[in-house]
């Protein structure tokens, strides 16, 4: 913790020049682009796998009807097909999973008051008149929402809510369309995919969960999840175009 605290110190004096107060919180802006650029790889490469398994879910679908009541033989089959298709159902989870470790370090970093047995002085910087380690909550308690740290978060749930309408938008698009061709794919009279119907709904909303997060946590790790959000965001439109099907090559 004393490590990543100096690492985020160091970089709020760097750009101290630039963002005076506001230096630290600019810090951990840059910290989070550095920590998703060191991601994108694995983002390119979860693209590549979404293509190849959404490619795979016609054939799933015939080992559905074919092992309907063998439910165990039904898992082989399929493991068996991403297996020799040298396609991993994981892939998707490995960028936010090696985000993870980032991400809980600036959260407990903002939420202690100490650091290495002596006073966390981290929790004294501000972005513009909210401090860092502090919530929505505390916000609110000091001038409310139209007060100084108020309107901080208040455009912070402006920058979420349009970043997160974006990407309803286009999940919405996006899930209806590959539903559809997966339904189309086997529409001879099979039964459906199980639970897609409820998938197609309730996807499109999970992007506005971050609303909640950046209300509960500190104002550091908001920042970072609503830097990580927008990048998130821009990067799926370069890699998930909505124009071109997830099946093709």
């Amino acid at each position: 913790m004393s490590a990543f605290g100096g690492l985020v110190e160091q970089l709020a004096e760097l750009l101290q020049p630039l963002f005076h107060a506001s230096a630290a919180a600019a810090a951990i802006i840059l910290f989070t682009a550095l920590v998703r650029l060191l991601v994108h790889p694995l983002s390119r490469a979860a693209a590549r796998g979404q293509r190849a398994r959404t490619r795979l879910q016609p054939r799933i679908a015939e080992l559905r009807k074919k092992h309907a009541k063998n439910p165990q033989k039904l898992q082989q089959a399929v493991l068996e097909l991403h297996a020799a298709e040298k396609v991993s159902p994981m892939s998707g989870l490995l960028p936010s999973l090696c985000q993870l470790p980032a991400f809980f370090l600036l959260y407990h970093l903002f939420s202690s008051s100490t650091i290495g047995g002596e006073a966390n002085g981290l929790l004294a910087h501000k972005l513009f008149a909210a401090p860092l380690g502090d919530r929505w909550a505390d916000a609110l308690g000091d001038g409310g929402v139209l007060g100084a740290p108020g309107l901080v978060y208040v455009a912070l749930f402006a920058l979420v809510a349009a970043v997160a309408t974006f990407n309803y938008r286009r999940t919405k698009r996006m899930t209806a369309a590959n539903a559809s061709m997966v339904v189309a794919s086997v529409g001879d009279g099979s039964q459906p995919v199980p639970g897609l119907a409820t998938i197609t709904k309730v996807m499109p909303f999970m992007s506005f969960v971050t609303l909640v997060s950046v209300a509960v946590m500190p104002l550091a790790a908001a920042l970072y999840m609503v830097t990580s959000t927008t990048w998130s965001a821009v990067e799926r439109a370069l890699l998930y175009p909505v124009n071109t099907p997830l099946t093709s090559s």
